[in-house]
């Protein structure tokens, strides 16, 4: 079962990322793997293309200004080099969105197992309906201060 403690680790493996340019999805795309200590498992031009037509097929914005971009196969090779990138983008872009608001915030998502995956996206959509936690967001929280916050909110649901 995903806990917070699975989201924790997640975040941990990583990053937070702040101010992450780009006026296109594959643009926020590139500079944020350029920033990225990635696994040797990844290779970050075929990441950055495998996200970008992900994109094309289906937009990943879920509304709210939130985005959980993520490949249609998995990139992982080992539980170990499971990881999710927060990016915080320096300037907002549309993705398509439910509610038309442009993306500020994105969640990118890489998992070894479908299953893994989807108990991820649960997690991060009950996190994403909690009004408080999307305020929080918006202060562009670092890594602990995010993880502290993911934590209090899924252990009150």
């Amino acid at each position: 079962m995903l806990t917070e403690a699975s989201i924790r680790g997640l975040i941990r493996n990583g990053g937070v990322f702040k101010d992450v340019e780009g006026s296109t999805p594959k643009e926020v795309f590139e500079n944020l793997c350029a920033m990225a200590d990635l696994p040797d498992c990844f290779d970050k031009k075929n990441l950055v293309e495998e996200l970008s037509e992900r994109e094309k097929i289906l937009s990943t914005a879920v509304g709210n200004g939130i985005a959980i971009p993520h490949p249609r196969k998995s990139l992982v090779d080992e539980d170990a080099n499971q990881l999710m990138m927060v990016c915080y983008l320096k300037t907002p872009i549309a993705m398509s969105a439910p509610d038309e608001r442009k993306v500020s915030v994105m969640f990118v998502l890489l998992t070894k197992s479908s299953q893994f995956h989807l108990q991820t996206l649960s997690n991060l959509a009950r996190l994403i309906h909690d009004d408080s936690f999307r305020k929080f967001l918006d202060t562009k929280p670092d890594t602990e201060s995010l993880i502290e916050k993911i934590s209090a909110t899924l252990q009150k649901k």
